[in-house]
Order: C-alpha cells, then structure tokens, then sequence
C-alpha cells in the first residue's frame, strides 16, 4: 500500500527524521509510538506529503508520489487523515461538513453523498446529528465526524495522528471504538497514538521511534512483552 525509500527530513538544521525506510502492505494495521519529539507525527504526515520530505522516496499504490508532477490532491483522496484537533467547519451542519468534499469533487451526486453520510453516522451512532452543528458535539463525537469524513472519499488508508490526545479521558474510549471498528473491517491503518491498550489489540505492527529513527519493530507481543532495544524498554517502563 505505501512503501518508504531512505526518507529525511530536516526543519532548517534540525533533522527530525533520518534514513526510515519501512513498508506497510494492505489490510496491516501499523501503530506508530515513541516519547514526544520523536519524529510520529512527521513521519505520518510525511505519508501524504503534509509535509515535504527532505530526502527520499515515498510510493503510495503503485505511484511515486514525491515525483515532480504528480497530483498530490488526488493521492489524498486515496489517504484519509485525521488530526488531534478535528478541523470541522463550524459554520456547517454536520451532514454538509461530511458531503462538500465527494459533492464538490464530483465523487458523488448530492444524493448520494447525503446517502452515504447517513450509513456512516449510523456506523459511528451519530445519524441523530445530522443537521446539527460542530458546536453542539462533545470532543468525542467531534472526532467521530472527521473519522466518517475521511471515510465519506473511500480511501485506501487512513492515517491517524494522535486522534485521542485532545479528548477528555472519558471520550477517548467512543473514538477507539470507531477505529478498532474499522481495522476489523480490513481498513489498512497507520496511527500514531500513547494509547498503549489500542496498540496492543488493535495493532498487527509496532513501530517504536526515537530521535527520528525507527529502533525497534514487531508485533504487540514482541514489543510490549519482551522489547530488545534499551531505548524501548525505558520508554515502556514509563508508560505502562
């Protein structure tokens, strides 16, 4: 599904990541942890070119997308992201939030876009939220919407960075559900997350990072039950 090629990326003289190469394949549900300033968020959004990578190669389905010329929106549509904070328009109703994108690309009549937002509200147990507004929705359901967004242009992937950190500990659990949802459902799946629980069942790969390297790589048992890097294993003792 995504392949990357010997990836850098530096802010000016800080180098935030160095020489990654990692590949994930369809239907792999790959979480990405590591203690703040390691390079996650950057590496995620490196993916979908949110960020332009200094060095390296970056294919997604078959395309180099870090090829001069390539229409990197389009990539996108094939790319669902969502971000810590949600990014709703707040002048909208949600069902008008969820079907400007296909309506205005012309992925869907209005019709059926309408159609569509409704199955996946319903999936997310929303469909009564349909012509209300963001500022009438918990953080929770906030997060729920640009899930079903994201899902409302049928991507390949979805990229996940850090969805929960910006809830309530209480509306964290509601958002979860959702995505453990979706990897069940075969979703292929890159998140970055601290929410260890979610990465130990939800997770077919985890990536540890540090310092904008990848240490340490595995399956949940391997990394959570019997880590080999020093680096992971301090960090682990920390957090669980």
């Amino acid at each position: 599904m995504i392949t990357v090629n010997h990836l850098y990326k530096s802010f000016g003289d800080h180098e935030v990541l160095c020489d990654i190469s990692e590949h994930i394949a369809p239907g792999e549900k790959v979480v990405i942890i590591g203690p703040s300033g390691s390079g996650k968020s950057t590496f995620l959004r490196c993916m979908n070119l949110l960020e332009q990578p200094t060095g390296g190669q970056i294919i997604f389905d078959g395309v180099v997308i870090t090829e001069k010329g390539v229409d990197i929106n389009k990539i996108r549509q094939q790319m669902g992201m969502v971000f810590q904070h949600f990014n709703l328009f707040p002048h909208l109703s949600i069902m008008e939030n969820l079907t400007l994108a296909p309506i205005q690309l012309k992925l869907m009549s209005k019709e059926e876009a309408n159609e569509e937002a409704l199955n996946l509200l319903k999936l997310v147990n929303l469909s009564e939220k349909a012509d209300t507004y963001p500022g009438q929705l918990s953080g929770g359901q906030k997060q729920r919407i640009a899930i079903v967004r994201s899902l409302m242009m049928k991507p390949k992937m979805m990229l996940f960075d850090e969805p929960t950190s910006a809830l309530d500990p209480e509306m964290v659990g509601e958002v979860l559900g959702v995505m453990k949802g979706l990897a069940d459902d075969g979703m292929t799946m890159a998140v970055v997350t601290h929410e260890m629980g979610f990465a130990r069942e939800v997770a077919t790969r985890v990536l540890f990072m540090d310092e904008g390297r990848i240490m340490e790589q595995g399956t949940p048992e391997q990394i959570f039950g019997n880590p080999q890097n020093e680096r992971t294993k301090e960090f682990l003792s920390k957090v669980l």
